[in-house]
């Protein structure tokens, strides 16, 4: 597979998401897959290199798009129009068949990546700290239907990243080079990890030494300029500081180290490359609120080292089954089952080619919606007037007006499909076509598609991203994406355009038949939007004639079928 990684800190400095790009992207070579770093860089050797595989259309382990700029969770800084152009260009030219996109909770070049991607797309969430873009809940729930994956390297973050954005999580590791991080001999040496959230923690495991003769300790940032305690005048030499931003600085002051001391808000990658280092680790549950726990776990460990051995060997055990290695599988077997989700267009001949072309709208009322107040002999006569040769009838949670168009329509050149409208719980709406009786509003989505395939009915799914109306959610779209016969492209009464075009890009995507209507509750508004399709008949050959329909747009204006249908609406009730 052709993949792309995206992540949006700078490749030239040290960072603990770029840590996880970089081990999965070798793993997943090394599994026979051709894998492209997309990222940010302050090196100039980066961004030459990446301006000339841009210019030249090559493809590159890593293509440093433009220079890398301050993030923060609370920035509204848009990403520059040369980076933004960059990133649309190697999607372009990298065709990949999945981009995934690190921290896309941030303004930053993976956001935009999974945004604009026409791959399938894979997102993953490493810091609860990195959640707060975009802000407005629409733009979330637009990235979120562009997505097929959701993934977090914690269940913490998992948590926190479900509230911002709704859906199925799967949680991985982070990954570790277990090669790197190995255990040597150890020594009477406790690591403390040291993080501004966590300051007492660090305290309370310092102060433990006091009473722990010949053991040292060392005092370990993996964040620059991190704030550190201050060291007692009697421990002053038996305690060092050192500065752990880079793998290897950290894998040797781990290697040897008996005991470390994860802090609460620190850093998940430390945590598990001290496992793999073999070292006991000290985290006793509540030590974010009662700190003195870390000093008595601490104590505990150096006191005994049995406990302290078999706690290494167990931390090590642990760590060699979520290697990069482990975790690139783990990723490359998600990335081959998303593929499945794609429907492969059959490329063989039309199947009714023999049978002529009519003009079809698949979407429309009649009186017997709540809404509407069209008389059915009249929607016929009109339907025939303006050229129409199928219809379907879709009224709002009732199946009388599909049965009596049906008989109406009986010696008429028309097609009539008997379909209904329902209403879910909360999953918006779900049209029925070619049903036998009606069925009922109010049940979940995966119910109300059950109930219209027990009837051997066709299921359509009416403006699925019109955000003015209920809609199901983006998780609930992709769990039944095989269970979706048509998915409509095009309704004529939507009141902006791009819901429609987010439509046409879903079906696309995924290779779903694509279905148009007019959403017709006055007689002016039907045929607005329909289908030129082989004539069918019978569900089965509905399908098949949808794989050459071609989607024909006749748009009015929205205000004047809106004002014509509350005209309506008026009359009814003053009678």
């Amino acid at each position: 597979m052709k993949i792309c990684l995206v992540t949006p800190f700078a490749w030239s400095q040290p960072h603990d998401v770029n840590e996880h790009v970089a081990g999965i992207a070798e793993e997943l070579r090394a599994l026979g897959n051709t894998v492209t770093v997309l990222a940010p860089s302050t090196r100039n050797a980066d961004l030459v290199a990446g301006q000339r595989a841009l210019a030249r259309g090559e493809q590159a382990d890593l293509i440093a798009i433009g220079a890398a700029l301050p993030i923060s969770r609370r920035s509204r800084l848009g990403v520059p129009v040369g980076v933004s152009a960059n990133l649309r260009l190697a999607l372009e030219q990298g065709r990949f068949d999945v981009v995934h996109g690190f921290e896309p909770g941030l303004p930053s070049i993976s956001y935009l990546a999974l945004r604009d991607s026409k791959a399938l797309g894979v997102a993953t969430f490493v810091s609860p700290e990195r959640l707060g873009f975009p802000p407005r809940r629409a733009l979330r729930e637009k990235l979120l239907a562009r997505l097929d994956a959701l993934l977090a390297t914690s269940a913490t973050t998992a948590a926190a990243a479900a509230e911002r954005f709704p859906g199925d999580f799967r949680v991985v590791s982070p990954g570790v080079d277990t090669e790197l991080f190995a255990p040597a001999t150890k020594r009477r040496v406790v690591v403390i990890e040291l993080h501004s959230g966590s300051l007492p923690v660090a305290r309370a495991a310092l102060r433990s030494l006091r009473e722990l003769p010949g053991w040292e300790a060392v005092l370990l940032r993996t964040k620059p300029l991190a704030t550190r305690p201050a060291i007692p005048l009697a421990l002053r030499d038996r305690v060092r500081v050192r500065s752990g931003r880079r793998p290897a600085t950290r894998a040797a002051v781990l290697a040897d180290a008996s005991i470390v001391v994860p802090v609460p808000t620190g850093s998940g990658r430390l945590r598990l490359e001290a496992m793999a280092a073999g070292a006991a680790l000290a985290e006793p549950p509540g030590v974010a609120g009662q700190p003195e726990l870390a000093s008595a776990a601490v104590a505990r460990l150096a006191g005994d080292e049995g406990l302290r051995e078999r706690r290494g060997r167990e931390a090590r055990e642990a760590a060699e089954g979520q290697s990069f290695r482990d975790v690139a599988r783990e990723l490359d077997e998600l990335y081959g089952s998303l593929g499945g989700r794609r429907r492969v267009p059959k490329r063989e001949a039309d199947p009714l080619a023999g049978r002529p072309w009519l003009v079809a709208d698949l979407h429309m009322h009649t009186h017997w919606s709540h809404d509407c107040s069209i008389d059915v002999d009249e929607l016929l006569d009109h339907a025939a007037a303006t050229g129409l040769g199928a219809i379907a009838v879709t009224d709002h949670n009732v199946f009388g007006g599909a049965l009596e168009a049906v008989e109406r329509s009986r010696g008429r050149d028309l097609i009539v499909i008997p379909g209904e409208e329902v209403k879910t719980d909360d999953q918006g709406e779900v049209i029925g076509l070619f049903l036998h009786q009606e069925i009922p509003r109010g049940m979940t989505f995966a119910e109300t598609v059950d109930a219209i395939r027990e009837q051997g009915g066709v299921v359509y799914l009416p403006h699925p991203f019109d955000r003015m109306h209920a809609i199901p959610f983006p998780a609930t779209l992709h769990r039944h994406l095989h269970e979706i016969d048509v998915l409509e492209v095009y309704n004529a009464r939507l009141l902006f355009e791009g819901y429609n075009d987010e439509a046409l890009r879903f079906a696309r995507k995924y290779g779903l038949p694509m279905g148009a209507g007019s959403d017709a509750h006055v007689l002016q508004g039907v045929g607005t939007g329909v289908l030129r399709m082989r004539a069918f008949d019978g569900p089965e050959e509905f399908l098949l004639s949808l794989r050459t329909a071609e989607v024909l747009r006749r748009p009015k204006s929205l205000a004047y079928l809106q004002s014509l249908k509350w005209v309506a609406q008026v009359k009814e009730k003053v009678r």
